[in-house]
């Protein structure tokens, strides 16, 4: 009984975790993912464990502190060989390497990972913690090649990614890549029409913490574009959106 309410807690927390991660409260979502790993560990979860500790990870990243996130993803992969092989626990764990190495710069381990993702079996089982298939591997793979500047191997992946179906929050995130594609290609006409569709996603989920920060990452990433009045009016909105509050009812879509 006490091993089945430590893993009903952690997955509570894990939830709890990603309301407050998407509502740009990161201290809070940190809060609770360490909550969860230490609720998941006493209950012997191990994959419940790994994925608490991924979720701690995916803070790092979006605060591009990408050595910390790899350092907690080591920890992840050693606690899930422990777990469930035929959950997504592995590869997702993988995918996030991945990103973590392509912040890195480190193009060969970001690829390795990514192999490893893609290992993940069409039809493998959810949990409630955890909902990695197949489905998302072309905008991961497009998402660490921009990092990495393979512009033209990024678009493609994304382009693919953006053609399937998607829930909003992922679609907008792919908007957003595409968005510094078109930056790079310094096609103002598309960069201002990806960034402004994931921004009204954005706005109609109220994913400051997610889509939000994405946006504004990429808002720093356009330099001597900004002075463009198509450029302007997109970083105008974006400023206006990232300082209302996060919405007090509701949740995300993920």
């Amino acid at each position: 009984m006490r091993r089945r309410l430590c893993d009903l807690a952690a997955d509570l927390l894990q939830l709890t975790g990603e309301v407050y991660f998407d509502r740009d409260s990161y201290t809070d979502a940190a809060r609770c993912y360490n909550l969860s790993v230490t609720a998941s560990r006493e209950s012997g979860g191990h994959d419940l464990w790994a994925c608490a500790l991924t979720r701690q990870a995916d803070t790092s990243l979006y605060d591009r502190d990408f050595a910390s996130a790899a350092s907690i993803l080591d920890v992840a992969v050693h606690v899930a060989r422990r777990g469930n092989g035929a959950l997504a626990t592995r590869p997702w764990i993988a995918a996030v390497q991945a990103d973590a190495f392509a912040g890195l710069g480190n193009a060969v381990d970001c690829a390795r990972s990514l192999d490893s993702a893609e290992t993940v079996a069409a039809g493998t089982p959810y949990r409630g913690w955890i909902r990695f298939d197949g489905s998302r591997l072309a905008e991961e793979r497009g998402t660490c090649l921009l990092a990495l500047g393979l512009v033209d191997r990024a678009e493609t992946a994304l382009t693919e990614a953006a053609a399937s179906s998607l829930t909003v929050r992922r679609r907008a995130a792919v908007l957003v890549d595409l968005a510094a594609v078109a930056a790079h290609r310094l096609d103002l006409e598309q960069f201002a029409a990806h960034s402004q569709e994931a921004l009204a996603a954005a706005q109609q989920l109220g994913s400051h913490g997610v889509i939000g920060r994405k946006l504004t990452d990429l808002m720093g990433r356009i330099g001597p574009l900004a002075a463009d009045p198509r450029v302007a009016d997109v970083a105008a909105a974006i400023a206006e959106f990232r300082s209302a509050p996060p919405p007090t009812e509701g949740f995300a879509h993920v």
